[in-house]
């Protein structure tokens, strides 16, 4: 009976790296894969996950604008799927891999559709999901002075597929606004005409972050996301500016003055009346001048089943 081969210590391995060395067929299929052992060799309760995969891969790719043209951006994707019992675990590096596959393609959410199916294929799984983030540069006018300049809107485009490959399609959206507080407008006009005294009312930077769901056989751009949220709070934060612009910007203001609660509700109005639009929820924070902490509120439309207002991240809503 042969001994079984002792290996060597690690005093007699090599610790040159060999860069004449190539993988072959052979020598792979060599190489061990603990990812796919049975469900024997499985850590914790032998339970199903609900998402499991890569988060944060980066990539330039051209995103599909409104008027059909691609714009070029850095994108950040997240690509996750399901897992079943009885299975330990996937192949991390095939998500990245199927992804790369549609690089050269403009990104949109019928593209996602596609990755989303080579998901299930390629690893075996009932649910895939899809997130791509992006700044996305719109030009801005200035409200007087005709000047221009880029606004950059936090975005992503996300996708997800069920057992029956059902699709779903999400855009999400940063809305950046200027909020005064109609409380603070009127205990300064107060004092001014009860006291003739100067006072200045409160406000702040604030930012809306929506998720809507596109509905089905329509679409739903960022620019669309933009022109929506804007129309609901008017009080968009400026890019360049001059002395007639800061003094529009404050008759904006006046305006259009809002507590955190006119602010879900306005967004709600206008979202909830656009027929492009199945389901929506809206997060707004109001950064405080006045109070050392923030003003928050959160709404959605609240179907059956629908997305939720469990929205708890009021940290990431810092502008």
């Amino acid at each position: 009976m042969s001994r079984a081969k002792t290996p060597p210590r690690s005093s007699e391995l090599s610790r040159r790296y060999d860069r004449s060395f190539r993988a072959d067929d052979a020598y792979r299929a060599t190489l061990p894969d603990m990812q796919n052992t049975d469900g024997s060799q499985i850590q914790g309760a032998n339970v199903p996950i609900q998402h499991v995969g890569i988060s944060g891969f980066r990539l330039p790719m051209s995103v599909v604008a409104r008027d059909g043209k691609p714009v070029l951006l850095e994108c950040s994707v997240t690509g996750t799927v399901s897992l079943g019992a009885d299975r330990k675990g996937i192949n991390m590096s095939r998500i990245m891999r199927v992804f790369y596959e549609f690089k050269d393609r403009v990104m949109s959410h019928e593209l996602l559709e596609e990755v989303l199916l080579r998901y299930k294929k390629e690893l075996g799984c009932s649910r895939a999901r899809i997130l791509v983030e992006f700044r996305y540069p719109i030009l801005q006018k200035s409200l007087r002075s005709g000047l221009e300049g880029w606004q950059y809107y936090r975005a992503v485009l996300e996708g997800t597929v069920d057992d029956l490959d059902r699709l779903r399609r999400y855009v999400h959206f940063d809305f950046v606004y200027s909020s005064a507080c109609p409380c603070s407008a009127e205990l300064t006009e107060h004092a001014r005409e009860e006291r003739s005294a100067y006072g200045i009312p409160h406000s702040q930077r604030s930012k809306s972050r929506i998720v809507a769901e596109v509905a089905p056989g329509r679409s739903l751009f960022v620019e669309d996301m933009k022109d929506l949220a804007l129309a609901a709070l008017q009080t968009e934060t400026q890019v360049m500016v001059k002395r007639e612009d800061e003094q529009a910007f404050a008759e904006l203001n006046g305006a259009y003055s809002k507590f955190v609660e006119d602010a879900a509700r306005l967004v709600y109005d206008r979202f909830d009346s656009d027929l492009r639009v199945r389901d929506f929820v809206v997060a707004c924070s109001h950064l405080e001048s006045l109070h050392s902490h923030d003003a928050v509120s959160v709404i959605n439309k609240g179907l059956p089943g629908g997305l939720s207002a469990d929205f708890t991240g009021f940290r990431d809503l810092v502008c």
